[in-house]
């Protein structure tokens, strides 16, 4: 650490022209998770965690300010721990999956680097639960199936499709509400 401290005191300071300098490169320290249901009494709320960070700027000794330390966090969703896992379908399995399937079928296009899917996620997973026994429910990555996300003319994900007897019935653009997609569901039990 001493040999790191040395380095950077030996960094040049850079002065612009209002007369207000450049400060030495920043170091983050990473401090424990809180979750907001400890730190503000959220009860049964665990679905938001705090990360907090401290800055330490190193200076040199005969510096004003020698060392400088704040603390700043950043809200991290944790839906992606909690949610159910949902059975993938691709290319291969859309047919003897989703279209031979008895009874109706609620099929996710998603993506993984998208952030209203990962959104919607959760609530797919509660809907499979509520579900159980009367709609299978599946989850189909467009990055790697895209053939049939192209045979059904996905544009925008997340949508979600419901089928019945390889037919397809109802299909809903975007992360909506849970209310909407159960008064989907509902119409084709």
């Amino acid at each position: 650490m001493a040999l790191l401290t040395e380095s950077m005191a030996a960094l040049p300071s850079t002065t612009l022209r209002f007369g207000t300098s450049v400060s030495r490169p920043v170091m983050m320290i990473s401090q424990p998770v809180v979750s907001l249901s400890s730190r503000r009494r959220f009860l049964g709320f665990t679905g938001l965690k705090i990360r907090s960070y401290s800055t330490v700027s190193f200076a040199p000794s005969h510096s004003r300010y020698p060392r400088v330390s704040k603390h700043t966090g950043r809200v991290v969703c944790e839906a992606q721990e909690t949610a159910l896992d949902i059975p993938a379908v691709t290319d291969e399995t859309w047919q003897s999956l989703v279209l031979k399937a008895d009874g109706p079928v609620l099929v996710e296009f998603w993506a993984p680097w998208c952030g209203p899917c990962r959104m919607i996620d959760p609530v797919i997973g509660e809907l499979a639960q509520e579900y159980a026994g009367r709609l299978k429910c599946f989850k189909l990555n467009t990055d790697d199936s895209p053939s049939v996300a192209t045979q059904y003319g996905i544009r925008s994900i997340p949508t979600i499709m419901i089928f019945v007897n390889g037919e397809k019935k109802d299909a809903v653009i975007g992360a909506v509400p849970k209310t909407t997609l159960s008064t989907s569901i509902e119409r084709f039990l």
